[in-house]
């Protein structure tokens, strides 16, 4: 087979033009970038330590102006806000502080040297657009601002550290039937550093662009810090939140009614109730005397009050059945006291009490929240107040008490004398104390999803008291 022979001539005459097009356009491309970089190094050497022609900060131009002149220019500008004045605020305290305090201002020598620096880095190329585009049509660099954290930190400190609050992580330890340990988990706080630093800088931007010593509150964020371990997730009786509480005070009570209000709480502390179990207060207190470890105490009995083992139970019974109408728990059985207790008034109006004696009079109420209910004594000392603390599952329910309303009013009737041939003679002993009656009552509605579920109201029919004196008659 033969091949066709090439024209080599055609060839040549092609190939000889493209070489020459080919190298005038290298030496055309080196001349520019020569001619480029000459006029780049005479433009830079009119312009040594002066910023480039174009520029601007903030919108302020410094076209040929050195670096002072712009750390000069925003140092008066941070004159002016220097006396402006942040507070901080929390409940914990206050703080004020001043702008100058904090360092709170422009950043001058940064600003100074972003600048200078246009049009002066390592590329050719890009230092000639930047600077021909600076040249046309200008370039305005955002102010750069800030304030010192490591100067405000100690300055808020005092504050600060109040507000900080770890977490509790939850204890909870169930032996024969009753909690011995509990401890609800409780969330704990902390400053939001990251909220307060963007309110600060908000705020800041009005004080700096203003340029006059304003004057900015700022309330310190908080952030809720979690427990590791959760109350619900140490147990699994639905036991995870406070459902109800009530108080009362046993303020100048006898040192042997104080000890009984404190034995009897403690053998309610950490009882259990279950789910739709009727909860009886003399069931679960059991028998209340001398062998059981209570003391003598004043009691009411067969119309007097008169000494008797376990005076002051009364007042755990009241305690606790304010809790219950504060959970919203249907009350099965209460009955209020023969006549007004002065114990149960000292924070409450009259008609919020419940007496117990076992075995007619009882306490009664039932657990219909479908979890576990754990009931939780406190006595604080120092006032002598009872808290009863109910903790389970809040299933949506609503609680509207009404304050209780006196319907009619009796005074106390006339001091009652009695002779004593048991004390001395001349000696006189007061033995019953005289309390006005009255016919109270309140009414609790609750409601749950919107649908009213119990409506109750309190009737409490209090008797006239006589104060009661014995006289002694005994020889000596």
């Amino acid at each position: 087979m033969k091949f066709p022979k090439v024209n080599t001539s055609v060839h040549k005459r092609v190939a000889k033009p493209a070489k020459v097009i080919f190298w005038f356009s290298v030496g055309a491309l080196l001349g520019i970038f020569l001619v480029l970089s000459f006029a780049l190094i005479i433009f830079q050497k009119l312009h040594e330590n002066r910023i480039y022609p174009g520029v601007l900060v903030g919108g302020a131009d410094f076209s040929g102006k050195e670096k002072n002149d712009v750390i000069n220019y925003f140092k008066n500008k941070n004159e002016n806000i220097q006396d402006a004045k942040f507070e901080f605020k929390a409940n914990e305290g206050i703080a004020t502080v001043s702008a100058q305090q904090i360092d709170l201002g422009y950043d001058y020598n940064l600003l100074a040297t972003q600048a200078y620096s246009l049009g002066r880095s390592g590329h050719i190329l890009s230092n000639v657009s930047i600077i021909v585009q600076a040249y046309m049509n200008g370039l305005n660099l955002p102010p750069s601002y800030g304030y010192s954290e490591e100067k405000l930190a100690p300055i808020l400190l005092p504050i600060t550290s109040k507000m900080h609050i770890d977490p509790v992580d939850s204890l909870f330890n169930f032996q024969n039937g009753k909690v011995t340990v509990f401890k609800p988990s409780k969330d704990g706080q902390d400053v939001d550093l990251e909220k307060l630093n963007k309110e600060i800088s908000t705020k800041a931007n009005s004080v700096i662009f203003s340029q006059k010593p304003d004057f900015v509150s700022i309330t310190i964020p908080v952030k809720i810090l979690k427990p590791n371990i959760t109350t619900e997730k140490a147990n699994n009786m639905g036991i995870k939140e406070l459902i109800g509480t009530g108080t009362s005070l046993f303020q100048h009570s006898i040192p042997g009614r104080i000890y009984n209000v404190n034995l009897a709480a403690s053998r309610l502390n950490g009882v259990l109730v279950k789910p739709d179990e009727v909860f009886s207060f003399n069931k679960i207190l059991g028998d209340v005397s001398a062998f059981t470890g209570y003391q003598q105490a004043y009691i009411i009995q067969n119309g007097r009050t008169v000494l008797g083992d376990g005076g002051g139970v009364c007042q755990v019974s009241t305690t606790l059945f304010r809790a219950l109408l504060d959970a919203g728990l249907p009350i099965v059985e209460r009955q209020a006291h023969a006549y007004r207790v002065g114990y149960y008034e000292q924070d409450s109006l009259p008609g919020i009490d419940a007496t117990v004696f076992s075995p007619t009079v009882d306490l009664k109420f039932k657990n219909d929240t479908g979890n576990y209910i754990l009931i939780q004594t406190y006595i604080d000392p120092s006032v002598l107040r009872l808290t009863f603390e109910l903790y389970g599952t809040k299933d949506g329910r609503a609680v509207l008490m009404t304050s209780p309303v006196i319907l009619s009013r009796s005074s106390a009737p006339a001091d009652v004398h009695q002779d004593d041939p048991t004390l001395p003679k001349g000696q006189v002993k007061q033995v019953d104390f005289s309390a006005a009656g009255a016919n109270v009552y309140f009414t609790r509605q609750v409601t749950k999803d919107g649908k009213e579920i119990i409506s109750d109201k309190f009737a409490s029919n209090y008797r006239p008291w006589a104060a009661v004196y014995l006289h002694g008659t005994k020889e000596n």
